[in-house]
């Protein structure tokens, strides 16, 4: 949600009153709480007009909304138990309605990370790594962090290799957070875990953390650890670096592979390189680009790792920035 909707529904929420509000705000996850309410905390005056427009929307888009069926869950087992019978029915029930299951992790993300951290520093690496993958990257990041680096080290690993969690896995979590944890007897395999997700945290914990547990992965799995690396820093994540950065890998970059490159990007990551070279340049760039016919995603693919391999080397050299925070912003 972008600051304007986020501010929009601030506004909402304070023109429902404190009841309703507070009703709206257990439905949301804890994140989109923080967001709106940090909003709301920070407007103090709101013009008239702009109240109008937010109720205006609302009404709008409430009317547009149409509810057939009070609650879709009980209806879908309903119309199943009575098509195929009980048994039958249960099977197609529990894939159907997988998605709506609450696993009671979501109760950590509620917590501190510290405290998240103490509260699965004892237990087993891969208990601690099928618990990370359920929470946002910046908090699961943030959980490792506080842990020492050797365990920090072992998670990681497992969370880029799981394929998966089995629904006995997620029994033995439900029993390891007691009642932090509930309804662990109906979960099912969740497809969590896996390459981009240990790149996504990785991005998370800045690269003084970041070398030790690349470093730790690479001498477990050299082919691993490359692909958690490709993860890492996408050519799409060229959008989040600093204009400084972009000058400075324009500079060593060739004409003809950032060309080829540009072909297989995002408008946002092309838009990112015209507005940070000169007017002729980057007219001739656009043209260049319009003028060269369809290219092999395979050759997209090699320039784009080759101009990478560039942007790496400038943030080691200090030059260039992207993802992280504080100090430990370098990828």
């Amino acid at each position: 949600m972008d600051e304007e909707g986020l501010q929009d529904a601030a506004i909402l929420l304070m023109s429902l009153g404190e009841e309703e509000a507070a009703e709206v705000f257990k439905h949301l996850q804890p994140k989109e709480v923080q967001r709106i309410g940090e909003t709301i905390a920070r407007m103090k005056v709101i013009p008239r007009d702009r109240i109008d427009r937010v109720l205006d929307r609302f009404a709008v888009d409430a009317n547009e909304q149409s509810m057939l069926v009070g609650d879709t869950d009980d209806y879908v087992k309903s119309v199943l138990r009575r098509a195929l019978g009980e048994d039958k029915a249960n099977l197609l029930i529990d894939r159907i309605l997988q998605g709506s299951d609450v696993t009671g992790i979501e109760s950590l993300k509620w917590m501190d990370e510290s405290s998240v951290a103490e509260l699965l520093r004892n237990e087993h690496p891969q208990i601690i790594a099928a618990i990370l993958v359920h929470l946002e990257y910046d908090q699961a990041a943030g959980v490792l962090k506080h842990l020492h680096e050797r365990l920090r080290n072992d998670v990681t690993l497992r969370i880029a290799t799981l394929d998966g969690i089995q629904p006995t896995a997620l029994k033995d979590l439900n029993e390891v957070l007691s009642k932090v944890l509930a309804g662990g007897d109906r979960l099912r395999k969740s497809t969590l875990g896996g390459v981009k997700t240990a790149a996504e945290i990785i991005n998370m914990l800045g690269s003084s953390i970041e070398g030790s547990v690349l470093g730790f992965v690479r001498d477990h799995d050299s082919d691993l650890a490359q692909k958690i690396m490709d993860n890492m820093f996408t050519f799409d994540h060229l959008v989040s670096v600093d204009d400084r950065g972009i000058q400075m890998l324009l500079r060593e970059v060739q004409s003809e592979s950032l060309i080829i490159a540009l072909k297989g990007t995002t408008p946002e990551v092309r838009e990112k390189v015209f507005k940070n070279m000169s007017s002729r340049a980057s007219e001739t760039l656009r043209e260049d680009l319009d003028a060269r016919g369809p290219v092999r995603v395979s050759e997209v693919e090699t320039e784009q790792k080759e101009i990478l391999k560039i942007a790496r080397r400038l943030a080691e050299e200090g030059q260039l920035v992207i993802g992280g925070d504080g100090d430990d912003s370098f990828v």
